[in-house]
């Protein structure tokens, strides 16, 4: 997951304001691992250089997750999804142990996003460890398999089809470059096996391994209880441990969620006069948002979840929320802006 993304998304009957955990560039679009293991140890990316080559698609896919954070580099992408086709230039820094990844907008509104710290130290055992076992949860949640070879940005290619068992996440077909693992493209289905947001690497300038070990900054890694919960979430999908947040307004409650693949970011906030946002499901670009305004707590709320997922999954996601203890009921929807 590149970064964290402020957004102020124009809606139809609305504006919200939110800090959004998200794979904005896509490079790759994984859930971000668990650092709430602060006492493990941390990824020690010179033994990526000791490993054989990969011979089956977990291994490859464990092996993009080690080069996502090992390797030093700077890239040219573009990214074509729904809303158009946008140029970008990416770079992946290590200096210390501390991860560093800045990616820029080179066309349309001038967008910079940078995530200082990166992976932190893993929970598991070890980072490598950790970064197996998140194959072995994916095991149950999506198919990996090889699908042969080609060519991207100059660079030789393996394709992974990784196909989900069940309707309630998407897919993805996932080039890797062969010498480093690195992801050179994206491409992301919905339920239907359309292509609905394409990520691609058009120049990939000299990588090279971090030969050290990742470390995290301090105050990384720290989890927040709130007073209500989602009743319902899809298989596979636990609390993901996230930088400290930065809050556009601080009555607004952030969790996000992860298969290990695919993420969703749920946003609770009390209804005080604000401008509020039609309920329903609107389209954010490639990512979906269910909106719904609910009674929580003894006052009315406005509840948003967001991620790239079937839009049905997010409505069930946002109509199971509750608070803690007391049982929920749902606000007069048609009185709503």
């Amino acid at each position: 997951m590149w970064c964290r993304q402020k957004c102020s998304e124009q809606m139809r009957s609305g504006v919200v304001s939110c800090v959004l955990l998200a794979g904005c560039v896509a490079l790759p679009a994984l859930a971000q691992e668990d650092v709430s293991a602060p006492d493990r140890d941390p990824l020690d990316c010179t033994s990526l250089a000791e490993q054989e080559a990969p011979a089956s698609a977990d291994a490859w896919f464990v092996r993009s997750r080690w080069a996502s954070h090992c390797y030093v580099f700077q890239a040219r992408a573009v990214r074509i999804g729904v809303d158009g086709v946008r140029t970008l230039a990416l770079s992946h820094d290590v200096t210390n142990g501390i991860e560093r990844e800045v990616a820029r907008f080179l066309d349309g509104p001038p967008v910079v996003h940078e995530r200082n710290g990166g992976v932190g130290r893993l929970g598991g055992e070890t980072g490598a460890v950790r970064l197996e076992s998140s194959v072995r949860h994916l095991e149950d949640l999506y198919r990996l398999r090889l699908a042969g070879e080609s060519r991207i940005a100059s660079r030789q290619a393996v394709r992974l089809e990784i196909e989900p068992l069940d309707d309630q996440r998407y897919g993805r077909r996932l080039w890797l470059d062969s010498s480093t693992a690195l992801p050179l493209k994206q491409v992301l289905l919905d339920e239907s096996g359309r292509a609905v947001e394409t990520f691609q690497i058009t120049e990939l300038r000299d990588p090279e391994l971090y030969r050290g070990e990742i470390e995290r900054l301090p105050g990384m890694g720290s989890q927040v209880e709130h007073s209500w919960r989602p009743g319902w979430l899809p298989k596979g999908f636990e609390p993901q441990v996230t930088e400290v947040s930065e809050v556009v307004d601080s009555d607004v409650e952030q969790r996000v969620y992860g298969d290990g693949l695919a993420t969703l970011s749920l946003f609770v906030e009390p209804v005080s006069g604000q401008q509020l946002l039609k309920p329903g499901v609107h389209r954010l670009g490639v990512s979906h948002a269910a909106v719904q305004h609910r009674e929580l707590g003894g006052r009315p709320r406005q509840v948003v979840v967001m991620g790239e997922l079937p839009p049905s999954v997010l409505q069930r996601v946002a109509e199971s929320v509750e608070w803690r203890g007391e049982q929920n009921t749902a606000l007069n929807d048609a009185s709503s802006p």
